[in-house]
């Protein structure tokens, strides 16, 4: 991370704000572009700091998002989250219609149970039918186990970086402090502005 640091003080290193800016603006054109030709975000970012901005950011820019646990092996076994997925959909729908409250007391709480947590961990993905063509990722370290099923699937990653990371594993990187909320919240704001930009062009 030597060429991303400006400074260091009192044993913090210091992020190079030009290289940031940057970096960030490379990866708001690669992300308007890919919009254009209709490929699908991912964002990921599950710690407490990050993960309102990351259910905001998304539902504006109407991306795919996993801001609570990242559950082992959701992209890896894509058949199995696509079945959970189905799952939960089909329990969403029945809720809505009444389904459940013809259920008797103790199977209805078993759903509902069932429904509330596939709502915290697949809620962000409920609509995702493939895939996606790009992550958008807060943390490599927080995310390690999340960022090493990206690697392996080859989907290409756009990555907060703070001092502590790899910019090397990263396919673009933006050097920042990932431990900030204003600065993650700045980051994937100035992303979402890209997309939702680019998709206000067709309309």
């Amino acid at each position: 991370m030597a060429p991303y640091i400006s400074a260091k003080r009192k044993g913090i290193h210091i992020t190079n704000l030009t290289r940031t800016a940057r970096f960030l603006l490379e990866a708001c054109d690669l992300v308007f572009d890919a919009i254009s030709k209709g490929k699908q975000f991912l964002i990921v970012g599950t710690k407490n700091k990050a993960a309102d901005s990351v259910a905001r950011v998304a539902i504006r820019a109407r991306c795919h998002y996993v801001n609570k646990k990242w559950l082992d092996g959701m992209l890896i076994n894509w058949p199995t989250t696509e079945m959970r997925l189905h799952k939960f959909r089909d329990l969403r729908t029945k809720q809505k219609m009444g389904g459940l409250n013809c259920l008797l007391k103790r199977d209805a709480t078993i759903l509902k149970r069932q429904l509330s947590r596939l709502q915290t961990y697949l809620g962000g993905i409920k609509y995702m039918m493939r895939l996606p063509n790009i992550v958008i990722i807060v943390d490599q370290q927080e995310e390690y186990t999340t960022f090493r099923e990206f690697i392996t699937l080859r989907i290409p990653i756009i990555c907060l970086i703070d001092t502590n990371s790899d910019p090397d594993l990263v396919d673009n990187s933006i050097p920042a402090n990932d431990d900030a909320t204003t600065s993650i919240r700045l980051i994937l704001n100035k992303l979402a502005v890209a997309i939702c930009e680019r998709c206000s062009n067709y309309i």
